[in-house]
């Protein structure tokens, strides 16, 4: 299995800047399209960006020019550095990874997966 840990969630004031970190380990996989996803209450989950392992990356309009995504395939760790956060950015936060079992994992190899981490708080205050 794929154990995500995530951190880097909190408080912060509106215009300020948090970043998140989402790290994964486990047996032998390797990792394609990682990403956040995100769920305001009383609202619908929303995708934020996606990274895929070469680098490629995508982003809701929403969060365009204030969020980056990036990732450290070494430590199979993907990143969320918000800046300019508002308060409509108060969201739970949820790193999302697909990727597929290697050679030397109790799956068959080339299967492939998807994992969800439990998710972060992020809360901005005007």
């Amino acid at each position: 299995q794929v154990q995500l840990v995530e951190s880097g969630g909190g408080l912060v004031q509106a215009g300020g800047s948090l970043r998140l970190s989402c790290a994964a380990s486990g047996e032998s996989f390797s990792l394609n399209v990682m990403g956040w996803s995100r769920q305001a209450t009383g609202k619908q989950r929303e995708l934020v960006a996606t990274i895929t392992s070469g680098g490629s990356t995508n982003y809701a309009d929403s969060v365009k020019d204030r969020f980056t995504i990036s990732r450290d395939n070494a430590k199979n760790t993907v990143y969320l550095q918000m800046n300019m956060l508002s308060p409509e950015d108060t969201a739970v936060y949820y790193c999302d990874v697909q990727g597929q079992w290697l050679p030397g994992s109790t799956f068959p190899a080339g299967t492939m997966f998807r994992a969800g981490a439990r998710g972060t708080q992020v809360t901005v205050s005007s």
